[in-house]
């Protein structure tokens, strides 16, 4: 088996994960998908836990490579807070999909422990680039720059939840907004 049959799992997975959360991690499903048989997925994935770990790991990874691109191509602190909600905004457009760790967060007393390691590191790269970037930015004191993140990042998880849930974009935009005049996001 190729590792373009291990990357389709991963990609399907992500999908499943973010529509469904772990539990719409189905391998006969995914199997389908990818268009394989559902035995050949455990040649790359020993068990549905591995798989989920495999997968939020993947996508942590991907969004801490997107921050970082972020900072890099944009220079401007202020900037890249502002632009930060886009990420979370990308899943609602997605056909209406979460934050595939937001998902697995709310299943968090079902995941099996190494899920549950992943799904805590997507948090902790997000608040550690935001205290980063609120730092860079003199937005608040370095005392204060980690409960800034963690209410800027749980916010903005926030809004993509109540979003998703009425199907609405607009609502996400007007939440982010809203956050930018009085709340946590910098204007």
């Amino acid at each position: 088996m190729s590792s373009n049959y291990r990357e389709a799992i991963l990609a399907a997975a992500k999908s499943a994960a973010q529509a469904h959360g772990y539990n719409g991690l189905n391998f006969r499903d995914l199997a389908q998908t990818v268009g394989i048989k559902s035995a050949s997925i455990y040649y790359h994935f020993p068990s549905k836990a591995a798989l989920g770990a495999a997968v939020a790991r993947r996508y942590w990874e991907d969004t801490a490579a997107a921050l970082e691109t972020l900072l890099t191509e944009t220079q401007d602190p202020i900037r890249c807070l502002r632009q930060y909600p886009a990420i979370f905004r990308q899943s609602l457009e997605d056909d209406n999909r979460m934050c595939l760790c937001s998902f697995m967060a709310a299943e968090y007393d079902d995941l099996p422990d190494a899920v549950k390691t992943e799904v805590q590191a997507f948090t902790d790269i997000n608040v550690v680039w935001l205290r980063k970037v609120l730092s860079a930015a003199n937005v608040v004191s370095p005392e204060q720059s980690e409960p800034r993140a963690r209410a800027i990042y749980a916010a903005v998880a926030g809004a993509q939840l109540m979003a998703r849930s009425r199907s609405d974009i607009a609502l996400f935009d007007a939440l982010i907004e809203s956050y930018r005049v009085a709340g946590p996001l910098p204007a």
